[in-house]
């Protein structure tokens, strides 16, 4: 099994993705990775590296490999607001005889613009994070069709994890 965290950023995915991993005994992917590594290869400017077309089907083959490798469950935090892309990846996955599950970790906007404001992780990511939060707004009609909403707001991040948990079938 698959569990992707989706949701814009602040929302608590890779804090969560943390404790939901201890939880169900499952490896935690982070596909930035992969943009990481396609940005140096090539290069060329995009807006995000989801865009280059590559990082769609090196991530599917790349969670499968992982998930065979490992045998067990596979915790994905990646924010997905391209509602094609985001097929593409679930189908892929799917087609690999991978179940996903698909959940949005979901704040309101006056709470994300507080979490990003106040992140001292990483201060220069800040306005790009600020600057997606209309991009994350306008896909949520898809989001909620897609996968399960589950609020983080006044919810520490391993109440969030043992929500998911027990909604992807684990007792949390």
């Amino acid at each position: 099994m698959i569990v992707w965290l989706n949701g814009t950023f602040g929302a608590g995915k890779t804090t969560t993705a943390r404790e939901l991993a201890g939880l169900l005994g499952a490896r935690v992917f982070d596909p930035e990775y992969v943009g990481y590594l396609l940005r140096i290869l090539f290069p060329e400017p995009v807006a995000d590296f989801q865009d280059i077309s590559l990082w769609r089907p090196l991530v599917v083959e790349t969670a499968a490999r992982i998930h065979e490798h490992t045998g067990g469950p596979l915790v994905i935090p990646q924010t997905l607001l391209v509602e094609s892309y985001a097929e593409e990846v679930f189908t892929a996955l799917a087609g690999r005889g991978l179940v996903v599950r698909h959940f949005v970790l979901h704040a309101g906007q006056d709470e994300l613009r507080r979490r990003i404001e106040t992140d001292p992780a990483e201060p220069g990511a800040r306005q790009w994070r600020l600057d997606h939060l209309g991009a994350y707004a306008a896909a949520l009609p898809w989001l909620r069709t897609s996968g399960t909403l589950v609020g983080t707001e006044a919810k520490p991040p391993a109440a969030v994890a043992r929500e998911i948990a027990t909604a992807a079938g684990h007792p949390g």
